[in-house]
Order: C-alpha cells, then structure tokens, then sequence
C-alpha cells in the first residue's frame, strides 16, 4: 500500500449565508471555496486540521492565520502575499544608502530560534523569547506560536534573502523590535530600501515549513537549487580522510602513504582522501625566514602559481627516491597502492588565504590586485577571527572578475592532468568584504559562484565540490550546482569546550543548510575522549565521514562501527537535524536538556542523544555557564523522529522496535511510548527505531540491522515476508558484516545467510533474534524460517 499523502485538500462551496461566510460581508475566498488543508501525519502521532487565512498587515500588526506575529508594525514596512500561507516583508527610504536597518515589529513573549553568524565564516543557533535575543546577523529565525483555538503549536519562519543588489540579515533591539538589515557590501551600490527583504511563512510542522519556504524562495529568485534537485558526490559513501589535523600544512607525500597504510591495515580502509592546504606553490613576504613565527601570518601568503609545492615535485635535478615526479606521480601512486576512489584537494575560493600575488608570472594573466577587506558592521559586532584580522592587515591578492573563469578553469584543468578527481572550496566569504568597486557583495558573490561551478562541472565528473567557510546567504543562496557544504566551524582536538559545541551547531544549522546541501560535519580524530561522541553524530548525520587521524594514531573499535570493511559507510537518509522539542532549548547551556538528532534510513528511525551540557559556552555566552560534568535523565519517544509514515506502511502493528546501542537492549514501544535516557557529559546513545510489521497474520517482525554498527538500520535494505506450500519465511536483504539484530515475536525454527544454514540466538524476554553475518561478507540475504 502507497504511504499516505502529506496533505490533503478539501474544497467547500458555500453561499453568504454559510457559517464559513465572514458576517462582515468580507469574503476572505473569492472564488467561493473554502479550502481547509489536512495535514496526515498519523504515523507520525500528530494530526492537525486549521484553516489558513492569508497574512496581512493591518492597524500595525502582522498576523498570520489570524494570529499577531509582529506589533507595531511601521508604517514604512511593505508585505507582499507570496502564497497562502507566505508573504515577502520590506522597508524602504526616503534616503538612498548602501547599508539600512529597518524595524519590522515587536516579538515578545515567544521562543525563538535564530541561526546567526557569530564569525565572518560560521553560524551557531541562539535560542531566546523576545526580540532583544535576536543576534545580529540572524539568516534564519523560527518562532513558536501556539494556536488558540486547538492548543496546537504552530512556528513562523522568517528568511532574510538576497533582492536585487541589497544582502538581508534580521537582529533585534533593547526594545524588542525585529530589525531587518539590508546592505550592498559596496559605498558605490546605493538604493531606498528592499521591499522584499524577509520571506515569512507559516505552518504547523517545522521541517515541512523551513522546506516549503526554501522551495518557495528558490523558485521566486532561481539564484540557487534545492539538495533534493543535485547530483550527490560519491565520495560521501565511503571513509574519507583529511590532512588537515594530522599534519597541518606540514602535508607531505611521505606521511600521506602512512596514513593511509596505517587505516588500510586497521581494517578501515580509507577510500576518498582530502589533501587540505599545504600542497601549494604560495609565497609568504609576511614571515622572514630565520625570525620569530608571528601567529596569522600564513593568512597572508600568497598563490604563486596553480601548480603543487616542491614537496610534491622532484626537481630536474633532484635524485631523490621518496618524492614523487609531481602531483601526478604521487596521486597515481597512492590510488594504485591503496584502492582510492577519489583524491580531493584543497584550495581557497581566491586561490590562497592572502590570495594570488600580483607580480607572479605564474598568476599575472588573472590580473590580481591587492585590495584591503572591509567587513560589515553586523560581522564587526561579533566574534574577531585571526584570519580575518591578518587579511585586512596584509591585503588580499583578487582575482580579476573578468578573469575569474579563466583562473578556476586552469587550475581544475591542472587538477585532472594530475588525477585529481575534485575540489574543497574554502575561505568564500571573503568576497563580502572586497565588494566595493567590484559591483557589490551579491553580485560578486553570484559571478565568482558561476565561474567556480561552471569549471567545477566542465573539469569534474562527479559535481566534485565540497564548500566551506560559505555561511553567509551571499553563498548559499548562490549555490545552483555545489551539494556539499561544511555545516560548522573547524573541529578542534585541542579544545576540550568546543566538542558539544560541534555537534550542537552542525544539527541546528542543518535546518537551513539541509535544503540546499549536504551539510559536512566536518573531521574528526577516532583516537580522542570525545571520538564517540563525534563518530555517533556522522553516523546519524546523512553526511560524509572522514577523520584525521594521524598515522597509527586510530582507534579502530569506534572506526568499525562507522565502516564497513571495504571502506563504505552507511549514510543515513536525510541532514541529521534537531528534534522537534529541542528546536526552542539551548542543549549546551540551559543545563537539563539533551540534544536529540533525527533522521531515516530505508526502513527505520534512527535518534542520536548526546549530552552537551557543562563541556563548553556558546560564543559571547562564555561568562554566564559553569564548566562542570553534568548527568542528565531525559525521555526518547519513536514520534521523535519526523516522516515516520515514509517507513510505517502497511502492515504496521502500530508499534516499534527500539534498540539502544549503549545498552545493547531491544524495547517494544508504542508511537508515544517512552523511554529513559541516562547520560553524562559528552555521553550519547544511538537508538534505531524500526516499525513491527505483521506478516503472514501469525509473524511481527522489525529488522534492527547490524547491531555491531552505530547506525544499525543503515544495513538493511529490504524485508520481504514469504508464505507459500514450501516454506513460510521473512527473507531480509542487505550488506557488511557482524550480528543482525531483529524483533521477531516468534522464535524461527533455523536461519540461513546467503543459501548456508547458520546458528542464531533469540531472547524471548525481548523477542530478540540475533544472526551472526561471517567474516567477508559484503553482501547478504537471510532467510529466517518459521
């Protein structure tokens, strides 16, 4: 039986005298129907039936169904209606600027969410009740508003976006006033205003919402694609590893080949590999050879040419024998030698940090010129990043817009001369504060966006892209083709208060993120007090996994539960997000909440909990928490999970099979049935929730999959029950090895793995039916007899 439809429309014809008819005599429905929208979400516990009346703005309020959103609203504001449920919210001027800041209206007394960029490059969540904890440079705000009628909660988004030359960010004042900033990045570019600055919409799920207006937006600018619409990169299915944390930018060919020797003969074979910075011929004029090292100056080196470093390049008269030839040399090497699917290799946006240096005969046919960043007064408000500091200091070598094309064509060209197979795309955000004179910040931001991407698709095969340091809705709402985008700022191994922070930021920030890419979680070491809880959230995260281990330096306990042992990872369906009742706590600070990830596999739920609390402070919180171990007592439910009724189709008993990895227990849980979660700091459990099926009338069944794995579910690819004058069978498919776990109500009278008849276990306390997968299998299809 097909799933039920997420909506359904029912139209009623009234007359005037129907009691749907406003006694006002102001027909709200002009063609004479009523539409009433059902939302089904039965598998999911939550049904709700509301009519929508189409936003307004009246007597200076802006409501929504009928509901105030926004007091006191001015009058200089302009709400344009989008759709039934949408509207476009702007402001304009009598006076012509580059930069206004407009308000919008009074919030109070709701809980809200805002994703703000707290750096030039990153974004973190803020939770708070009013407008004055709205922080500056919000780019996605969410709002919690209960209905009065039904008790039922409803949630109003607001996106900032791009409209013509003015950039849209929202913030708050003392007053409890929601500001819209709109700015152009350039003193040349000036205008009134931006009538629409802010798309607003409203709904009763929040993910279903954030994912209407995303599709809403994208067709309205045509500026960008949706996730759902790109080709994915295959490299996200396989175990990566990143130089980065394991060298630095003292990468070289030597510690490469051990790295990848040393997670080869762990059993975790590395299959894509990520060369980050330090593979490139740049030019450091800031840090004199012999003086002290003066921190940030690598910030303002520059790209001498697109061709790698002596490190990787034998000189004519080098007869050395551990270097290779040249870039080609060594990636055919390590390919052939360790089984790589994909090298990648790293690259900024502008070439190099300090980007190309402007007398290099190797870039002068770009025709780079210094220019000196100028960052936004909502960047300015927030965190100082070194970076930033260093290229404001030196200037930055830009590339001529003109020749922007020519300069990624040549260098991904190079790049697939030399076996290159893609690129990770770093520093983005740059372009904002070099936007004077070059047209402003959204246009420069779109042009350079369609060189890059353009390059990407004539010299790649594979949309070979990976962005980072690209938060700013400059870049995401400029993204037509890239899928993949680093979701939080670096991971640090040496900061012990910013591992929570992690994971917390990435699920927040894949709420936005997660419509339009992929979002990366990125690196991680498998040997460190916090692996765990990191290897957990790339397994529920729907994201690539990839470490930095330095060589020998793994553990390969954690690594199995991620890998399978050709190197394939089993990637969850969708971003790994929030649960609904974490959207409005703050999960690191507020001391009492666990963050609770969802997402889906083929044919069950998985949830992360993870307990962020007293390990860190959230940037700009750092004086208002105490670092202190906390054991926190929370509740999971199966209605955590969001699009159940993607994988409960008939014939569902209506109940779950909950399995907890920390615990290795297996629970029978209605819908709204709960369990009990105990965790300490950077503590988390991973539960797979799989729907039991009645098959062939006397048969429940629930496959949990490879118990051994975090995500365990990801295994499993279909079930299929078999009753016929031969055999009455369940019959699973699916791949990788170690114990398969299942709910089965009934103990099986003998299982077998591809044709070969195998021991089993079955605990009929738990209705637990375990089938241990040999060694070497990759693929598997077991009967389990009855």
């Amino acid at each position: 039986m097909a799933a039920p439809a997420p909506f359904r429309t029912l139209r009623f014809k009234f007359n005037n005298l129907s009691p749907f008819s406003p006694t006002n005599g102001n027909n709200l429905f002009p063609n004479r129907f009523l539409r009433l929208r059902l939302r089904s979400t039965a598998a999911a516990g939550r049904c709700s039936m509301f009519v929508k009346s189409p936003p307004a703005v009246k007597n200076g309020f802006l409501t929504f169904n009928g509901k105030n959103t926004l007091l006191g609203v001015p009058e200089n504001v302009v709400m344009t209606p989008c759709s039934d449920s949408s509207a476009f919210l702007g402001a304009v001027s009598a006076e012509t600027n580059s930069r206004h800041v407009f308000k919008l209206g009074v919030i109070e007394e709701a809980r809200l969410l805002s994703l703000f960029r707290f750096k030039i490059w990153w974004m973190i969540p803020r939770v708070g009740n009013s407008a004055k904890d709205i922080p500056v440079e919000t780019q996605m705000l969410l709002m919690e508003a209960r209905e009065q009628a039904d008790g039922n909660t409803a949630y109003v988004l607001f996106l900032p976006i791009l409209d013509g030359k003015f950039r849209s960010s929202l913030q708050g004042n003392l007053d409890n006033e929601l500001e819209v900033c709109v700015e152009t990045g350039d003193s040349t570019k000036i205008g009134p205003g931006s009538s629409r600055a802010v798309l607003v919409n409203y709904g009763d799920n929040p993910f279903g919402l954030i994912k209407e207006s995303m599709k809403i937006l994208q067709e309205y600018s045509g500026t960008f694609a949706l996730r759902e619409t790109k080709q994915i990169p295959g490299m996200l299915d396989w175990l990566g590893w990143c130089t980065w944390d394991a060298f630095y930018q003292d990468v070289n060919p030597q510690g490469i080949r051990d790295g990848l020797k040393s997670l080869s003969e762990g059993g975790t074979p590395a299959r894509f590999l990520i060369i980050d910075d330090g593979w490139q011929d740049v030019a450091n004029e800031f840090q004199k050879e012999g003086e002290p090292f003066r921190e940030g100056s690598q910030f303002g080196a520059r790209l001498m040419s697109i061709r790698e470093n002596d490190k990787f390049r034998k000189a004519a008269n080098d007869d050395s024998s551990n270097k290779p030839h040249n870039l080609k040399d060594f990636v055919s090497d390590i390919k052939g030698t360790f089984d790589l699917k994909y090298v990648y290799v790293w690259h900024a946006l502008m070439g190099y940090w300090g980007g190309l240096h402007p007398n290099s005969p190797g870039t002068q046919k770009y025709n780079p010129t210094i220019k000196f960043p100028l960052q936004s007064t909502g960047n300015l408000a927030h965190r100082r990043d070194i970076a930033m500091d260093r290229m404001e200091e030196y200037g930055v070598g830009i590339v001529d817009p003109e020749r922007i094309f020519e300069f990624y064509d040549d260098l991904h060209r190079y790049l697939v001369s030399q076996e290159v197979d893609g690129v990770k795309v770093d520093v983005q955000s740059i372009l904002e504060t070099v936007a004077t004179g070059l047209g402003g910040r959204v246009s420069l931001t779109k042009s350079f966006h369609e060189s890059l991407e353009k390059s990407i698709s004539n010299n790649f095969q594979d949309n070979s892209i990976i962005c980072c340091m690209a938060h700013s809705t400059d870049s995401v709402y400029s993204a037509k083709m890239s899928a993949i985008t680093r979701a939080s700022d670096d991971y640090y191994p040496n900061n012990p208060t910013t591992q929570t922070l992690h994971i917390a930021a990435v699920a927040y920030n894949s709420l936005f993120f997660g419509e339009v890419f992929v979002p990366d979680w990125d690196m991680f070491y498998s040997l460190h007090d916090a692996a765990e809880f990191h290897a957990v959230a790339r397994a529920i995260g729907g994201c690539g996994v990839y470490v930095s281990d330095k060589p020998g330096k793994h553990d390969f306990e954690i690594l199995k539960r991620l890998v399978l042992p050709d190197g394939a990872v089993m990637r969850a369906k969708y971003p790994g997000r929030p649960c609904r009742d974490c959207l409005f706590v703050d999960p690191v600070m507020d001391r009492k909440s666990l963050m609770k990830i969802w997402n889906l596999n083929k044919l069950c739920g998985v949830l992360g909990v993870f307990n962020c609390q007293g390990a860190g402070a959230w940037p700009g919180l750092e004086n208002s928490v105490q670092l202190d171990s906390l054991e926190l007592t929370g509740e999971i439910t199966p209605a955590d999970i969001e699009y159940l009724n993607e994988i409960t189709l008939q014939p569902w008993t209506g109940d779950f099979a909950v399995f907890s990895f920390k615990s290795g227990s297996l629970s029978r849980v209605s819908l709204h049935g709960k369990l009990r979660v105990n965790l300490k700091t950077l503590q988390c459990d991973v539960f797979t929730v799989s729907p039991i099926k009645s098959y062939n009338q006397d048969i429940q069944f629930a496959p949990i999959g490879l118990i051994n794995m975090y995500n365990s579910g990801g295994a499993v690819d279909a079930v299929e029950g078999v009753d016929d004058s031969s055999c009455n069978k369940i019959q699973i498919r699916g791949r990788g090895e170690g114990i398969l776990g299942a709910y089965m109500n009934l103990e099986p009278k003998f299982c077998y793995v591809n044709m070969e008849e195998v021991q089993f276990k079955f605990s009929s306390e738990q209705h637990f039916l375990t089938v241990t997968v040999p060694t070497g299998t990759n693929f598997w299809e077991i009967d389990i007899h009855y």
